[in-house]
Order: C-alpha cells, then structure tokens, then sequence
C-alpha cells in the first residue's frame, strides 16, 4: 500500500488546498493518537513563523486533547528543537508544524517518535488508515489538557550550546546569521553569541510571510554579499524551519551540505572519533566521495531524504551524514539533522585548527552536476521505459567512470528529476538535457 499523504517529509501543500486545511489536521492528529498515544500521553506541538502556523496549532491541539492526550505548546522552534524537546520531557510524540524551505503560503505537520526520530513508513501508513475514519472525541473524564510552554526555547538554546567542545570559545569570531525569517531567528543568534561570537544578523525579523523570502538556505545570495562585506569569518543560513544549514566562507562562497560532511568527517578522523562510514545520498556530490576516499573514509549512498540517511547510519553505526541542501546530521551530538548544531561542528573545526572555511574545504572538489526537472502529467516510472533505459545506457558509456546519472521522482511535486554529473561541464550540461528530453518525451511534457 503506498501513502497518499505522507511524502519524504510528513504531510506539505497549499494552506487551504487538499491536504493542507484545518480540518484534515484535526483528522491528522486524532489519527496520530490513536496508533502512537492510545492510552494517553503527552504531545508536544512547535512550529516555524508561518502565519497559518496558529490555524494548524488550534485544529492540531483539538485533535489530540479530544483523542485524550495533553498537549504542550511550545511555539516558534526549530523542527530538531522539537526532536530534542520530545525526549527531554519525555513525550510520546513531538508534532512540527512547517512547510521547511517553501514559501510562506504552504505550511506541513510532521512527526518525531518517543526517542526524537522520525516515523518509519509503516508508522505513517498505519497513521493514514485511522484518517479514513472520523475524528474521535472521549468522553470529559477521559479528555486531555493543553498548556503553552515558555521555557522551551532557552532549554534547546542551552543545548545546541552543549554540543559545541567545553575547551573552546568563539571569542574572536565574528558570524553573519541568517535565519530565512524561520524558527530558528531567536535560538541562531543567541547560542552564537552566548558562546563568545559577535553575530550579525539578517533574515531575523518574521512577519508571517517572508519565511525563506530572500533569505536563508535556499537564498544565500544576501550573505554571501554580506560576510565579506562586514570582514566576517564566516556566515551561516538556516532555511525555515532550521534543520538545514548551508555556511558562507570568508570569501563569500557557499559551502553546501557536501563540503560540511567533508569538514567534519576528516575533522572526526583526526581527532580519532569518526565511526562507521559517512552517508550521503544517490544526489551527493562525486567530488565528496572521491575526496573522503582520499582519507580512506568509506562513504555509502542512501535514498534522498534525511530520515533514509539517518537509517542507513544507524544500520551501518556512522556518526556523520547528510545531504547536499544542507541537511546535515552528527549523531554523536544529537538525534536527527540539525542545522545550527552542525554549523557549530563547523566552526570549532575552525577554531581548533586555526584554518579558515575556504581552506577547510578546499580539499573536496565537487564535479560539474546538471539536474533538471521534468514534469509529469500522468505516471512515469523511468525503469520500466526501455528507451529511457536506453538513453541512460548511452550516457552513462559516454561518462565512463568520470561520472553518474541518476533519475528519480520528487517526493514533493509532480516531475521526475534528471541528474547528470561528471568532470567536464559542457558535457554534462549537453548530456543532462538530452537524457531530460527523452524522459519528457516518454512523459508528454516538456523539461525545465
């Protein structure tokens, strides 16, 4: 049985279009605690800065309190902060309402278990059954409470400070922070600055519609304009709902979620703690597999989306994983992807080695990669086409060892992406769109 509402990253659209409305969230949560608070327990709900964010809060909090569970409000934090949070007050579930990167105009809700991991497929599929039926109200007696939680953010501020090595202090750094106008606008500038940095921020000021407008992850343009700029020593951009992270070096570079693994797995492996291999995904850069192989440091491929990395490092006992959007996990500091948590390995590897970003990173050189987009209006599985095979065939002979390809459907929208790599450019480019031209053919659409 395949899911109809969960995608790779819980349940997204349109605010007000299927699913996306008040009253599937009401449905989502009364389902949610019929499979993972049955006898009761306690739920904790946070979100990004999104205006629809109180909608989805009240329909979200009446469908648990009505299914008998209670119910802590914790209000703008970022989604790993919940993963934290969930553990430390001992929930049986941690509910994030946001829509990550997107714009302000889609919200999403998305579960943590017990342990402050995100829910296996069998999980949601079970939670999509129960969504069939009505909503379920007990009887009074039997009804849960709500509260608002005010300490929240200053408990999980405390934390991501923790992580950073009690040897050393950022005093002398000096970060530009962007917190694409997200959850993480308040925690981001304060543990930097509680840890000795001068910080200047951007991207702080939240209205309820510029989340990610110009700003963060997905828009570094800003920073990396702005960190050379002000001499800063590097910059950091979380995306909406801060649990990814893409850095700025002193250069005005970006420096994406490959070149971040890239630094802290050769950084853990100096320092004798790397375990296991490092993950990334069939997306990751072939320069981060080329260079990691450089250290003799094993690197393995898992599905994209966060939550296939962090199962392949738990089957295969890694610490270190991530994805190329910034997506980036350190299982020795915490439990799930952590976007502020990861820029601050980042920047005790700077501060222990005395190496600038641009040098740290320098030793990864990521190949040319090409991805285009090609939309679907009726299904498409390119395995079962042979002349999509075929021309895959082709390519990947024409590339020989010196590159990949790599086809596969978006979990978000409907378009089938064509991801072409290699070491020469122009040819990756000339490759990527005849292979994009034969799948629109095979689709009856057009590339993008």
């Amino acid at each position: 049985m395949s899911k109809r509402f969960f995608g790779t990253d819980g349940v997204r659209g349109a605010v007000g279009k299927d699913p996306m409305s008040a009253d599937f969230a009401l449905r989502l949560a009364s389902a949610a605690a019929q499979v993972l608070v049955p006898t009761g327990g306690t739920v904790l709900i946070g979100k990004d800065t999104r205006l629809s964010g109180y909608m989805f809060e009240s329909a979200l909090e009446a469908g648990f309190v009505a299914a008998g569970a209670d119910v802590l409000l914790l209000g703008p934090l970022p989604t790993p902060g919940i993963a934290y949070l969930t553990q430390c007050f001992e929930a049986s579930l941690g509910v994030v309402i946001s829509a990550s990167h997107n714009r302000y105009q889609d919200n999403g809700i998305k579960f943590f278990d017990g342990a402050g991991a995100k829910l296996s497929d069998e999980v949601e599929l079970e939670i999509e059954r129960f969504l069939s039926q009505p909503a379920i109200t007990l009887e009074s007696e039997s009804l849960g409470s709500a509260k608002r939680i005010d300490t929240a953010r200053i408990r999980y501020q405390d934390f991501c400070a923790s992580t950073f090595p009690d040897d050393l202090n950022l005093d002398d750094v000096k970060v530009v922070f962007d917190g694409a106008n997200g959850a993480g606008y308040k925690v981001g500038p304060r543990t930097l600055a509680e840890l000795g940095a001068e910080v200047i921020p951007i991207g702080c000021s939240p209205n309820g519609r510029n989340i990610n407008d110009g700003c963060g992850s997905t828009h570094p343009e800003l920073l990396q304009l702005t960190v050379p700029a002000v001499r800063a020593d590097a910059g950091i951009a979380l995306d909406g709902d801060g649990d990814r992270v893409v850095m700025v070096d002193e250069l005005g570079q970006t420096v994406d979620g490959d070149q971040l693994l890239y630094i802290l797995a050769t950084a853990r492996q100096r320092e004798g703690q790397l375990k296991g291999p490092v993950v990334g995904t069939v997306m990751s850069n072939l320069g981060l597999e080329r260079a990691l192989d450089k250290h003799d440091i094993e690197f393995r491929r898992a599905r994209v989306g966060d939550r296939y990395v962090l199962e392949t490092l738990c089957e295969t006992g890694g610490i270190i994983g991530g994805e190329t959007s910034g997506h980036v996990i350190c299982l020795d500091r915490t439990t799930t992807g952590d976007g502020l948590i990861a820029a601050l390995q980042v920047l005790a590897v700077m501060k222990r080695t005395g190496k600038t970003l641009s040098k740290l990173s320098d030793g990864m050189a990521k190949y040319p990669q090409t991805m285009l987009n090609v939309r679907t209006e009726k299904s498409l599985d390119p395995s079962k086409s042979s002349k999509i095979q075929e021309a895959i065939s082709q390519v990947e002979d024409e590339l020989a060892d010196s590159g990949r390809v790599v086809l596969r459907a978006s979990g978000t929208e409907p378009v089938i992406r064509v991801m072409v790599e290699g070491e020469d450019e122009s040819q990756v480019l000339l490759l990527a769109e005849r292979l994009a031209a034969v799948v629109a053919e095979a689709a009856g659409t057009e590339s993008r």
